[in-house]
């Protein structure tokens, strides 16, 4: 087999791991009820005393990794350990279980990303751009609860974000993580977490308002900073 294909089949191998990643978690994720399990984990990690941050954080990369929604885990750690620490074992937790995501997506895809777009000068330019200005990217789709966290950690391992700006720009989900994770302290039963009576306290209802504003006002800044960015890259190509 000579060089070139041999890279291609490679290339092909790892895309199709990652195919077969994503595919085994939407399967399970129908197989199993998702929350219930993520309940018994959380009850084991409450028995584990001194040692439940690092089940937690452990737990809590696993779910990234498997495309998991993780708004159950951050309010479970309003529960289990008080907002204060909860916010930042759940900071650590995602931090970490998204910078793995980026590390598959950017060993497993990057390379068939980069052949795939190597003939198109526009789409190099704008590849280019959202490298220069990775962490101001970053940061916004961070400080927005409506994107999807799980995708978005692989998206970004595909594009030249290098990994600096990456966890720098991660930093935006801390205001996020802090509201959920007051929003689990208010429940403070992990029996309850995910049932609609827990959202009929105004407290509560007031924090889901406050996420959502703010997530509108990232997601929309967001998409304007994407069409300028990119008109700007394709304007260096004419």
């Amino acid at each position: 087999m000579t060089q070139p294909k041999k890279r291609r089949f490679s290339s092909h191998l790892k895309l199709l791991l990652l195919s077969s990643l994503v595919a085994i978690a939407i399967v399970a994720a129908k197989q199993f009820n998702v929350q219930e399990l993520l309940r018994t984990l959380l009850i084991w990690v409450e028995s584990l005393g001194s040692f439940g941050p690092i089940g937690f954080i452990v737990i809590y990369n696993v779910a990234t990794i498997l495309f998991i929604p993780g708004t159950l885990l951050t309010m479970s750690g309003g529960v289990l350990f008080g907002v204060v620490w909860g916010s930042v074992y759940v900071a650590i937790a995602a931090t970490l279980g998204a910078t793995w995501a980026f590390f598959l997506g950017r060993c497993l895809c990057r390379d068939v990303i980069c052949r795939m777009i190597q003939s198109n000068v526009k789409f190099q330019a704008i590849d280019k751009a959202v490298a220069k200005e990775g962490f101001k990217i970053v940061l916004l789709t961070r400080l927005s609860p409506i994107l999807p966290f799980n995708l978005l950690n692989y998206a970004f391992g595909i594009t030249q974000v290098s990994l600096r700006d990456y966890i720098l720009g991660s930093l935006g989900m801390i205001p996020g993580t802090v509201m959920y994770v007051y929003l689990g302290s208010l429940v403070g039963d992990l029996g309850m977490l995910g049932k609609t009576e827990q959202s009929t306290s105004p407290e509560t209802q007031i924090v889901q308002w406050v996420i959502r504003g703010v997530g509108l006002i990232a997601t929309v800044a967001v998409t304007i900073y994407l069409a300028r960015l990119a008109k700007k890259a394709l304007n260096t190509t004419v």
